[in-house]
């Protein structure tokens, strides 16, 4: 970990094409709610991919407030899917990005994700809570392994055939 990007790593049980399906279409199901996950801080939002695919929008949405947490910028199932990524205090063209790599692993798919550009944010952003360079992508590591434990509790369910 560097002080411009935090990885995160886990293990799921299923082939990388379901590990990135569960990732991109399950995302609301996964991804806690509640404001310190959440853009629109609203425990009924709904967090999507759309439309799906190349040139998407991840979105969170509740009923007519949309706000968009970033654009997809790669999208090969079950290998890779990269995305900007805004907080909700982020102004207009600040954005860092989202890597998501779908390995095949023995017995299932190691999921690596990492986000980076954080050396573009300025210091005195409010996203960094007044933390340094280190502590803010310490912080967002945990923030990320939180949600991609949440991720593989949730990959690990039986799928409908």
């Amino acid at each position: 970990m560097t002080a411009d990007r935090a990885r995160v790593t886990t293990f799921v049980a299923v082939s990388p094409l379901d590990a990135f399906e569960v990732f991109t279409e399950e995302t609301d199901l996964w991804w806690k709610k509640g404001p310190r996950y959440r853009g629109l801080q609203n425990p009924r939002g709904v967090l999507r991919f759309e439309p799906p695919g190349p040139g998407g929008r991840l979105l969170e949405s509740f009923e007519n407030d949309v706000y968009e947490i970033g654009r997809v910028l790669l999208w090969e199932p079950g290998v890779r899917l990269v995305f900007q990524w805004r907080a909700s205090n982020f102004a207009p063209g600040e954005t860092t990005e989202v890597d998501v790599r779908f390995e095949p692993t023995f017995g299932g798919t190691r999921v690596v994700l990492e986000h980076r550009g954080w050396d573009a944010i300025r210091m005195d952003h409010p996203v960094r809570h007044g933390q340094d360079g280190a502590a803010t992508v310490a912080t967002i590591g945990r923030w990320w392994g939180d949600l991609v434990t949440r991720y593989r509790l949730h990959a690990a369910r039986p799928r409908p055939t």
